[in-house]
C-alpha cells in the first residue's frame, strides 16, 4: 500500500468520527427522549386535636389558712378569793355544753357584805319611822307655837302684850321651826344613803355572781390556770377555751385570681357571694366541708400581694365522723376553694397557648398561628376570652416541625376532651 492510501485512511478514521459526534450532537434534540423525574413528597404528620365547643365551666380559686374557733374565751377572775369547786369536765380538751359550772369561788366575805348592807338599810327604815313619828310631833308644836306668835301680834297691836313677850312668842316658833327642819334633813339624808346602800348591795350582788364561772355557750377547754383551793385575785385568767358552734379558715388568694371569679356572679356581685368548701387531704383520701363566705380581711400581704378571706364552717364537731371525718381544729392547714355558679365558656388545656399564640389546623388541614387570649387559668385549663371560637381545631401537641401552613393528619383527642370538661367543671 503506498504512502497516499495509508494518510488517506488515518484522516478518515479522525474525520469520521468527529462527524459522528457532531451529527449526534446536532441531532439529538429531535430523537432524545428526556429523563422522567420521580416526585417526592412529605406525608401529612399527625396531631391531636381538640375540636372546641361551649363546656360547662365553674370559675373557682384556690387559697390556703389555717383553722381557728370562731371564738375564743376567757374566764377572768372579777372577784378574790379562793377556788372552792370545780367541775370535772374543767380539763384541757374536754368540752362543757352551755351553762355548765366550771368553778365557784369563795363568796362567804361577799354574801356577809350583802347581810351587813341589809341589816343597814333596816336600820334606816327604824330611823325613818322614828324620825317620822318626831316629824309629826314637831309640826304640831310648830303649829301651836305659830299660833301663839299669832296671838300676840293681835294683843299687841290692841296694846295689851308687850314687846317682850312677842318676842318670846317668836324665839318659841323659830326652834319649832328649827327642829321640824332639821328631822327633814335627817329623813332628805336618811333617803340618800338608802340609795348608796342600794347601789352599794346591787354591786356585792353582782360580784356575787362573778364567784361562779360558768360556760356561755358551748366550749372545749384549752387550758386551766386555777385549781381547786388555790387563792385567785382580780383580773386572773383561770379558763382558756374556744367555741365549737363554728369554725373559721382565714385563706390567702391571689388578687388577681379572685376578681374574675366574683365577676362570674354579676356586675354587682361580692365574695360573700361566692360558695366556699374547705378540703382536708387525709391518708387515702380528702375531706371536705361545705363553708360560707364570713369577710374580707382588711389588709393586703405585701409580700405575696394576697387578700385574706374568710369562710366559716358551722357546728364542724356535729360533722366529726372518727376514722372518716375528722374535726376541724384550730392550727389544721387547709385548702378552701371559692367557687361562682357554672357557666358556658370554652375550655381549653393551657399548655397548649404558649406565648399568647396557639396553632389550629384550617379546612384544608394546614397549620394555622393564632393569637389567643386566655380570660383566667383553672387548674392547667384555660378559659378563652378571645382569638378561638367553637368549631376550631386546636393542636395540643407539638408537631416535630410546626410552620405555619404545613399540612397535618389531625386526630380528634376524645379523652383529653373528656378530662378538660371535667377539670373546667371541677370534677
Amino acid at each position: 500500500m503506498s504512502k497516499i492510501a495509508t494518510v488517506l485512511l488515518r484522516g478518515l478514521a479522525v474525520i469520521v468520527p468527529a462527524g459522528a459526534g457532531v451529527l449526534s450532537i446536532l441531532f439529538s434534540g429531535t430523537f432524545a427522549q428526556a429523563p422522567q423525574t420521580k416526585e417526592k413528597s412529605q406525608p401529612p404528620v399527625p396531631v391531636r386535636i381538640l375540636t372546641l365547643a361551649p363546656v360547662e365551666v365553674t370559675p373557682r380559686v384556690t387559697g390556703y389558712g389555717m383553722v381557728a374557733p370562731a371564738r375564743d374565751w376567757r374566764a377572768v377572775a372579777r372577784v378574790e378569793g379562793e377556788v372552792i369547786e370545780t367541775s370535772p369536765l374543767l380539763a384541757n380538751g374536754q368540752l362543757a355544753p352551755k351553762g355548765t359550772v366550771l368553778l365557784r369561788i369563795d363568796d362567804t366575805d361577799l354574801k356577809l357584805a350583802l347581810a351587813q348592807i341589809d341589816a343597814q338599810a333596816a336600820a334606816l327604815v327604824v330611823k325613818d319611822e322614828t324620825l317620822m313619828a318626831s316629824l309629826s310631833l314637831s309640826r304640831s308644836d310648830l303649829a301651836l307655837s305659830q299660833a301663839e306668835l299669832d296671838r300676840q301680834k293681835r294683843l299687841q297691836g290692841q296694846g295689851v302684850a308687850t314687846q317682850a313677850q312677842l318676842d318670846q312668842a317668836g324665839r318659841v316658833t323659830l326652834s319649832a321651826q328649827s327642829k321640824v327642819t332639821e328631822i327633814e334633813n335627817q329623813l332628805a339624808l336618811n333617803k340618800a344613803e338608802r340609795e348608796v346602800l342600794a347601789a352599794q348591795r346591787a354591786i356585792a350582788a353582782r360580784n356575787l355572781d362573778f364567784a361562779t364561772i360558768a360556760a356561755p355557750y358551748d366550749l372545749r377547754i384549752d387550758t386551766v390556770s386555777a385549781e381547786l383551793g388555790q387563792v385567785v385575785t382580780r383580773g386572773a385568767t383561770l379558763v382558756a377555751a374556744e367555741g365549737t358552734e363554728a369554725a373559721e379558715v382565714t385563706a390567702q388568694f391571689p388578687i388577681g385570681r379572685i376578681g374574675p371569679v366574683v365577676r362570674g356572679l354579676g356586675p354587682d356581685a361580692a365574695v360573700t357571694g361566692l360558695r366556699a368548701v374547705v378540703r382536708l387531704s387525709a391518708p387515702g383520701h380528702e375531706v371536705s366541708w361545705h363553708a360560707m363566705v364570713d369577710r374580707v380581711g382588711e389588709t393586703i400581704d405585701p409580700r405575696t400581694q394576697s387578700a385574706g378571706i374568710v369562710v366559716r364552717v358551722a357546728d364542724p364537731l356535729d360533722l366529726a365522723q372518727p376514722g372518716v371525718r375528722p374535726e376541724l381544729r384550730r392550727g389544721m392547714f387547709v385548702v378552701v376553694e371559692l367557687s361562682a355558679p357554672p357557666r358556658k365558656a370554652l375550655a381549653v388545656p393551657a399548655a397548649a397557648i404558649q406565648g399568647g399564640q396557639a396553632l389550629v389546623v384550617t379546612a384544608d388541614d394546614r397549620l394555622e398561628q393564632r393569637a389567643v387570649r386566655p380570660a383566667y387559668m383553672i387548674d392547667g385549663v384555660a378559659i378563652i376570652a378571645d382569638g378561638l371560637k367553637p368549631g376550631d381545631r386546636l393542636v395540643v401537641t407539638d408537631p416535630s416541625i410546626a410552620l405555619p401552613g404545613m399540612a397535618v393528619k389531625p386526630v380528634e383527642d376524645k379523652a383529653l376532651k373528656a378530662e378538660i370538661a371535667a377539670a373546667a367543671k371541677g370534677n
